[in-house]
């Protein structure tokens, strides 16, 4: 089998693992179950979450079975990792549309073959308050507890009891599907270390000290100027369409650092050792063409949303860079221009002087003749230069929308309502 240990190492994906000789021995041997685990917290997962989910689908490729755990039930609870304030507690409802929608995100990126979705409210949900604090809750040793870094680390600010038990319903978890799915191993980020750990612990209390349960994590993940990596000035990336579009989706990729593109490039691409040792050596000799930046915006971008979006949002980059708007779609228009200074007009002709002083694209008419006269002013890909001429907000783009240039950069998206 492929030695997946060895490709993680070389991709810098590891950052502590529960005995590694002995994972790497297994995994060399026989294919197995692992698993990862997502609340449903939101509605969508970010590019946070493909930080495990990459490792998981390593797996999966080279062989191994993959279980991603929804967390119905712990998510009605709230993971104190990563935060250092209580969670606002969501409906059961809210948990449930969530779940739904994380569902079909993952089913997109591992398929349905070799791959298992389980929501651990299915097996929580069972247990009496009596039957959880004699069967687990006296498996767990209070002082151990507080030293895990995720409840140290609150005991300053404060943490609700309720929070404090989360890192047994997840060894519960563990336990679980060990026993009923054969999972072996599982994986998540550095800060999911000591609920990892507490997760083996009860397996080999439960089931035995010879019980072979592994144990791995990945590395935070910093940019080269030491901010968290996935947050942008506009918040998180989503990989959902339609909080992020596949072009928005695409330009955060292809504008990543020199300094931490060819680390991107081995974590969040399935592409081998030499085409990404190739593309690290054009970084380092040719950084203007940014060939390693587009590699990774196209593999990442075909990897969640296809390789339609990757030609889509190529297309409108293009047509951005040129200034020629004509050939994009009512569609791309829309994922294009998202964040463009936009305005609703309505559907009747106007004079261009008089239209741009309105949708208060120019600050004066004297301003808005000068610019048309010295030609600064394109209307969907045409450049105007006549002062009389009439704008058709209808013209174009299935009469949606009515694209203006000023200069070479600013654009401004008129809304036909």
């Amino acid at each position: 089998m492929t030695d997946i240990m060895a490709d993680l190492t070389w991709r810098e994906a590891i950052n502590q693992v529960i005995d590694e000789d002995g994972l790497k021995e297994l995994t060399q041997k026989k294919s197995i179950s692992l698993y990862c685990g997502v609340d449903p917290t939101g509605s969508s997962l970010h590019i946070g979450h493909l930080i495990p989910f990459m490792v998981l689908k390593r797996f999966q490729l080279a062989g191994h079975h993959p279980v991603i755990v929804i967390g119905g039930g712990t998510g009605a609870i709230g993971d104190p990792s990563g935060k250092n304030s209580e969670r606002v507690l969501q409906t059961m409802d809210q948990v449930q549309a969530n779940k739904e929608h994380l569902t079909a995100q993952m089913e997109k990126l591992f398929g349905t073959e070799n791959f298992t979705i389980v929501d651990n409210y299915d097996w929580l949900s069972k247990l009496s308050l009596l039957d959880f604090l004699r069967d687990y809750g006296k498996l767990f040793n209070v002082n151990t507890m507080l030293n895990k870094e995720i409840v140290a680390s609150r005991l300053e600010v404060g943490i609700s009891y309720t929070e404090f038990t989360y890192q047994i319903l997840q060894s519960i978890d563990f336990l679980h599907l060990y026993k009923y799915n054969d999972v072996q191993l599982q994986i998540g980020g550095a800060d999911q270390w000591g609920n990892i750990t507490a997760g083996t612990d009860l397996i080999h209390r439960q089931e035995g000290a010879d019980a072979k349960v592994f144990g791995l994590t990945i590395p935070l993940m910093l940019k080269a100027d030491g901010t968290k990596f996935g947050k942008t000035a506009g918040g998180a990336v989503w990989l959902d369409p339609e909080r992020t579009t596949p072009y928005e989706f695409y330009q955060f990729w292809l504008n990543q650092d020199d300094r931490d593109v060819v680390r991107y490039l081995k974590y969040f691409t399935f592409l081998d050792r030499a085409e990404i040792e190739a593309l690290a050596e054009k970084v380092a000799t040719e950084p203007e063409k940014r060939e390693a930046q587009r590699r990774l915006a196209q593999e990442v971008t075909k990897f969640v949303h296809g390789e339609q979006a990757v030609v889509e949002a190529e297309h409108i980059s293009k047509a951005l860079f040129s200034g020629d708007v004509t050939a994009l779609t009512a569609e791309e228009i829309e994922q294009g221009f998202r964040d463009v200074p936009s305005v609703d007009v309505t559907a009747e002709k106007a004079n261009i002087v008089q239209w741009l002083v309105d949708t208060k694209i120019e600050p004066s008419k004297r301003q808005a003749r000068e610019d048309v006269t010295n030609g600064a002013i394109t209307v969907n890909g045409e450049r105007i230069r006549d002062v009389e001429f009439e704008l058709d907000p209808t013209a174009a783009f299935d009469g949606r929308f009515v694209i203006v240039r000023r200069g070479k950069k600013r654009y401004f998206l008129a809304r036909v309502k």
